[in-house]
C-alpha cells in the first residue's frame, strides 16, 4: 500500500492519515486512490477517524504538476472530479459507519471539502478552512458548492467562496460548519475518544441515523415522515434496540454489539 496514506486499525475503528507533509497532504493521483481504498477496506470497522500528518490537515489538489505553459495545458477539471474527487466525497458521505474528520491544521480547497464531507468535523483552534479556489480561478468543488450554503446559509456561503479568505476553527464551530473547535494539544485525544465511543454504539442505528439526515436536506416533511418510521422498524427489530431497553431497565450500560 502506498505510504502516502497511513492505516491503522484499533479495536472496532480504523484511523485514517494522509501521509504527504512535505505537501501539506495535498491530494496527488497515488494518494487519491491509496485513500479510496483505505476507506473501501474500512467497511468492517465501526468507525473511521481521517486526519492529517504534519500542520496541514489537506491543501486540496497538488498543483505542482500543473504547468499552463505545456502542450498537454487545459487540463479536462471535470474529468478530474468525476475520477477522483467525486468518487471520494460519495465514498466518505455513503459509508454505513460515522466519519469523524479531524482536522488539525489548514484545509484548502478540495481539502476543506472532503473534510466537509464526514460526519462529524473537529477542529484545532489553529486550523483554518479556506475555499481557496477563487485564488486560482476556478469554482468551489469536491461538494463545497452543496455543503457551504446547506450549513452556513447562502449570504456566508457567497463570501466564504467568492472572497477565498480563511475560516478559522473557532468560528467554523460558531457557524455550524463544523462540530467542535478544541485546543490544539486537545484535538486527538477528543477525536480518538469519540471514534471508541462510536464504535462502541449501536452501529445499525447510526447508519440510520446518518442516511435520515443526508436525506432531509432534499425531502419534503411528508415524505420525511414516511422514511423515518420505515428506519424506525428496521431499528426497533435489531439487537441494539433490544439490548438498550434492557439496559435502562437494569440501569447499566448498554452492550451494543452492532446488529
Amino acid at each position: 500500500m502506498s505510504d502516502t496514506v497511513i492505516v491503522e486499525k484499533i479495536d472496532q475503528w480504523a484511523k485514517i492519515t494522509l501521509n504527504r507533509p512535505d505537501r501539506l497532504n495535498a491530494l496527488n493521483v497515488e494518494m487519491h486512490l491509496a485513500l479510496r481504498a483505505a476507506l473501501e477496506n474500512c467497511e468492517c470497522m465501526r468507525t473511521v477517524l481521517i486526519t492529517g500528518s504534519g500542520r496541514g490537515f489537506c491543501a486540496g489538489q497538488d498543483l505542482g504538476d500543473r504547468n499552463p505553459d505545456s502542450e498537454d495545458w487545459p487540463p479536462d477539471l471535470g474529468h478530474t472530479l468525476a475520477t477522483y474527487f467525486n468518487p471520494l466525497v460519495r465514498l466518505i458521505t455513503e459509508l454505513p459507519m460515522p466519519v469523524i474528520c479531524a482536522v488539525n491544521g489548514v484545509a484548502a480547497g478540495a481539502g476543506a471539502n472532503l473534510a466537509l464531507a464526514c460526519d462529524v468535523v473537529l477542529a484545532a483552534n489553529t486550523a483554518r478552512f479556506i475555499q481557496a479556489f477563487s485564488k486560482i480561478g476556478l469554482v468551489p468543488d469536491a461538494g463545497g458548492s452543496w455543503v457551504l450554503p446547506n450549513r452556513v446559509g447562502l449570504a456566508r456561503a457567497m463570501g466564504l467562496a467568492l472572497t477565498g479568505d480563511p475560516l478559522d476553527a473557532p468560528q467554523a464551530a460558531k457557524w455550524g460548519l463544523i462540530w467542535k473547535n478544541y485546543p490544539d494539544e486537545e484535538l486527538m485525544p477528543a477525536a480518538t475518544a469519540l471514534a471508541a465511543n462510536f464504535a462502541s454504539g449501536p452501529t445499525a442505528a447510526f447508519a440510520g441515523t446518518k442516511s435520515l439526515m443526508r436525506a432531509a436536506l432534499s425531502s419534503s416533511l411528508a415524505s420525511h415522515l414516511d422514511s423515518e418510521a420505515e428506519e424506525q422498524r428496521k431499528a426497533g427489530r435489531s439487537n441494539d434496540y433490544a439490548e438498550g431497553v434492557r439496559a435502562f431497565l437494569a440501569k447499566r450500560s448498554p452492550n451494543f454489539r452492532g446488529d
